[in-house]
């Protein structure tokens, strides 16, 4: 009786002390970071996009490819349906450590139509989910590159790089300059150059069942309104 009366003790220590320690998400002040976003994947389901714009939501940003040949297949009604909603909304490709950046590029504008308004693409790099293979940072460097240079000339825009606390010791410091967009869920990003911040990763939406990222813009609408324009 008392191992078990201990055992308890000890189950809900454990409780206290990682709800204690573990970082603590917290909205960002809204007089200085008034925009409000999302980003998705099919993890999401079937998304009620009215319910979301209706939910203090401007802008979306959605998975559209990884790889050099997936496709995620809620992108192109999610495209849709976001847009006729009313939100600024835009791509982003999760980046594979094992196929070529070319074929990755051509996989991206395959998928995300052109001639219309777009947040810029975005490039998603991450070590969970990938492949075993590491490359050197010179390598993905290189990789990088060569997905960069066809989508930023078929799109127009320069890209947006998001790189995960887990890469970026490793990486962070050797891929192209681009504008960041950073995830922190324990305090506001320092630095600069940096356009989202994705501020919790167990957010909750109306119109989306379950989790969903959150993330606020650097800037106001004027500067939403600047990056969702269209190319010339």
């Amino acid at each position: 009786m008392i191992v078990l009366v201990l055992a308890f003790a000890f189950l809900a220590a454990a409780i206290w002390a990682e709800g204690l320690f573990r970082p603590r998400a917290f909205p960002p002040d809204r007089g200085e970071f008034p925009i409000r976003g999302i980003d998705v994947s099919h993890h999401q389901g079937k998304i009620d996009w009215q319910r979301v714009a209706a939910n203090d939501v401007a802008f979306a940003i959605i998975k559209a490819t990884e790889g050099g040949d997936h496709v995620d297949d809620t992108f192109a009604e999610n495209l849709r349906q976001a847009r006729a909603a009313g939100l600024a909304v835009g791509a982003y490709h999760f980046f594979t450590f094992c196929r070529p950046g070319a074929d990755q590029a051509k996989n991206f504008i395959s998928v995300v139509p052109r001639g219309e308004p777009l947040l810029p693409p975005v490039v998603d790099i991450e070590i969970h989910g990938n492949c075993p293979h590491r490359p050197s940072p010179a390598e993905l460097n290189a990789e990088l590159l060569a997905f960069l240079g066809p989508v930023e000339a078929t799109y127009g825009k320069p890209a947006i790089v998001y790189i995960t606390d887990e890469a970026g010791p490793a990486y962070a410091a050797h891929i192209p300059v681009r504008q960041r967009w950073l995830r922190s869920i324990s305090m506001p990003p320092r630095g600069e150059g940096w356009v989202y911040w994705q501020y919790l990763d167990t957010g909750r939406v109306d119109g989306i069942d379950g989790d969903v990222d959150l993330n606020v813009l650097k800037g106001g609408p004027a500067r939403l309104s600047e990056l969702f324009a269209p190319t010339p």
